[in-house]
């Protein structure tokens, strides 16, 4: 592999052991030269940890060659390239990049897209922007299965006290699954060892019953 046309033979080949020695190769002996073709494996790779790999490379070249890469595949149709882009962005961390983070991207159909942008988005808001993003994303609670409202939840947990209004006024929601998991939220941050589960089956008991039931510690 020490040639770029090497390396794209390596990266697409059949066995995922060798297109991640083939990553860690790349990012072992950064070359600026290959960021399109690192950005374009991250789109298209299938395995898990590859792509962890392809990340970890690029955020080993120049912001200047992959920021801008990245930005064009946040647009991406195809969803593992939106979703790549996204979780490289969150490792190398750049505070310019926070406005890339949009409410489309937050709020994507797609949902391993959407909890990616959660994720990114807690790490690169700024301190004036946490508590917006806060209301934001408890605008999402109630959706999806129970890995993505773990995923939101964490999220949310993450933000520390720019959430708690958000989660406050989430609790008193009239749709009882938003009010449900915003209590399960806030109880995941007052004990984080109690477990998601068990959280969620307490406040949908609570909001089954009704506030008299239950209070809102720690929020």
């Amino acid at each position: 592999m020490t040639t770029p046309q090497d390396l794209r033979a390596a990266l697409a080949a059949d066995g995922a052991s060798t297109r991640l020695r083939a990553a860690l190769a790349a990012g072992s002996a950064p070359d600026p030269a290959l960021a399109g073709l690192l950005v374009e494996r991250c789109a298209a790779e299938p395995d898990a940890f590859v792509r962890d790999m392809l990340s970890w490379a690029l955020t080993r070249l120049p912001a200047a060659d992959v920021l801008p890469r990245l930005r064009v595949e946040l647009g991406a149709p195809r969803p593992r390239a939106r979703a790549q882009a996204l979780h490289t962005l969150s490792k190398i961390a750049a505070p310019s990049t926070w406005p890339w983070v949009t409410r489309d991207l937050l709020r994507d159909p797609d949902d391993d897209v959407a909890r990616t942008a959660w994720r990114t988005a807690v790490v690169l808001a700024p301190a004036a922007e946490r508590a917006a993003l806060a209301g934001e994303l408890a605008g999402l609670l109630g959706r999806g299965d129970r890995d993505v409202r773990l995923s939101l939840s964490r999220a949310l947990v993450d933000l520390g006290d720019a959430a708690t209004a958000a989660l406050a006024r989430a609790s008193e929601d009239p749709d009882p699954a938003v009010a449900a998991h915003a209590r399960a939220t806030v109880a995941l941050r007052a004990d984080p060892d109690a477990g998601f589960d068990a959280a969620v089956a307490e406040a949908r008991r609570v909001v089954a019953l009704g506030p008299a039931h239950g209070t809102m510690a720690g929020c």
